[in-house]
């Protein structure tokens, strides 16, 4: 509810919002509980419902499974594809290459320069 205090959202709207915004990554039913009562997953899926608390058009995403499981960071990672999927543009920055299977787009960076620029339907049709 944090951001949408700042935006000066009055309470009754931001509970409303939060509620919504838990539901839709899968923690409605974690709405009472600690950030200390959650997984790592948990706490990521919370993350990215405050991220989306003032409905942004872009979500820059730093490691995003990193510290996660694989079935979790695949949770994480279909999250983030659906909010794409809606019209939300996603940029992940990550060291895991599985990760660039969710995108449209890779662009890798070596020693602060770009060496490779390409899209993902160009990187399925060479694999």
């Amino acid at each position: 509810m944090v951001p949408l205090m700042y935006a000066g959202k009055p309470r009754t709207e931001r509970l409303k919002r939060a509620e919504e915004l838990l539901s839709n990554v899968g923690m409605g039913h974690r709405l009472r509980h600690l950030p200390t009562q959650l997984s790592g997953g948990e706490q990521q899926r919370v993350a990215i419902a405050r991220a989306l608390a003032n409905n942004p058009t872009l979500i820059l995403a730093d490691e995003p499974t990193g510290n996660l499981a694989t079935d979790q960071g695949s949770e994480i990672m279909g999250i983030l594809q659906k909010l794409n999927e809606q019209g939300t543009t996603i940029v992940i920055v990550t060291h895991d290459p599985s990760i660039s299977t969710y995108g449209k787009r890779l662009v890798k960076l070596r020693d602060g320069a770009i060496v490779e620029d390409q899209a993902l339907s160009a990187i399925v049709k060479d694999a």
